[in-house]
Order: C-alpha cells, then structure tokens, then sequence
C-alpha cells in the first residue's frame, strides 16, 4: 500500500496558484501610508514655500523699502481714498519737490504745518502765483467735494510710491503702528518658520 503525503505551504499566509507561484493576500499597508506621508509633505512643504514668498514681498514692501530708501510710511483710517485704498492699506511715501506734482498724483499732507495729522488725498488742480509758489487743491477719490482749504508746499509730507493693502489693519489692531522694526520682526519671525518648514521637508525626502 502507497500513502502520497501532499506537500505543505512553507507560508501560511500566502496562496499558491496554478504556477507554483506565491501571492499574498495582505495589502501593503506600510507602502500606502509611506507615499501618505509623502503627499502630506510635499504639500505642507508647498504651503511653505507659498508663505515664504509672501512674507518676503510683505516685509520687503513695509518694512526693507522704506528702512533702505528714507521713506515715510502711514496708514489709511478713512473710506475717502476708496476703492482703491481701503482702510487699512499701508502707504509708502517719498519726499518730491512740490514743482513736479501734477494733477493727478497722490500725497500725503499734514492739516496745519508743523502737526502730526495728516490727509492723503489725490490733486485736482494746482494754482500757481506770480512769485512763483503754488497751491494745491486736494479731494478723496470717495469724495464729492475738494478738501476744506488748499494745501501750501509746506504741507506736503510725501508723494504716495506705493500702497500694500491690508497690512495697516495689523499695526493698528496691535498698537504698533509706526513701529517699523516690531513689524520687521514678526516678518522674520514668519518668514524663519517657512523656511524651517522647507528645510524639514527636504531632509525627509532625501532620507
């Protein structure tokens, strides 16, 4: 009498087809969660990239600029320059001479020579005298009428360079407006922790 022992699967986990061949029935499980964390990087680290650009046009415009360039900077409270300044746009100035504004142009002013408050509206019409001195004639792009009285060369504080919307709304919520380097600081700070994110990323990638 012949016995014919059947041979035993070596991996109990595993099938054998018609070809002899072993296939698994787990699912890769480990695989799936390494390229998870892979996508999860590389969008974090896109992210990243995104706010370090950002913060470094941020800082350069409100903080870098004006610091190198001997511009003023101040921030819009009112609606009269809307829409194109909302409250809240951060202006940067630049010292002119009076001669070459025109109509047109933007500046900022104080309301009485010598005091710290001050108007930035746009010109209408400039009035020249015999001697030569002029005046300029001012009104809020939001505006229907001019403003109260003409504005003396005295005045002027500025010609508007450029304006970034929205980033006076944080120096006034914080109380630290005019306080350029607490500014520059925090953009720092932003722009170091993008870039930590970015180098992060890049480790593990190459890991």
């Amino acid at each position: 009498m012949t016995v014919t022992l059947e041979p035993q699967n070596p991996h109990p986990d595993s099938a054998t087809d018609e070809t002899g061949e072993l296939g698994s029935d787990r699912t890769p499980t480990v695989s799936v969660r390494s390229n998870a964390r892979r996508l999860v990087h590389a969008v974090l680290a896109v992210l990243s990239l995104v706010l370090l650009s950002s913060v470094a046009v941020v800082a350069a415009a409100a903080v870098i600029v004006p610091a190198t360039t001997g511009s003023k900077t101040y921030t819009i409270l009112t609606r009269s320059m809307e829409p194109g300044m909302p409250p809240g746009t951060l202006i940067v100035t630049r010292a002119v001479d009076p001669h070459s504004l025109v109509v047109g142009d933007i500046i900022t002013y104080q309301l009485r020579s010598g005091e710290p408050e001050v108007v930035t509206h746009r010109i209408v019409r400039v009035v020249e005298s015999s001697d030569g001195s002029r005046m300029f004639i001012l009104r809020g792009d939001n505006n229907a009428a001019d403003d109260a009285k003409p504005v003396r060369s005295v005045q002027i504080r500025g010609k508007v360079w450029y304006a970034v919307p929205l980033i006076g709304h944080v120096a006034i919520g914080t109380g630290l407006e005019g306080r350029a380097f607490i500014v520059g600081i925090g953009a720092i700070a932003l722009f170091g922790y993008a870039a930590t994110q970015v180098v992060v990323w890049a480790r593990r990638r190459h890991a």
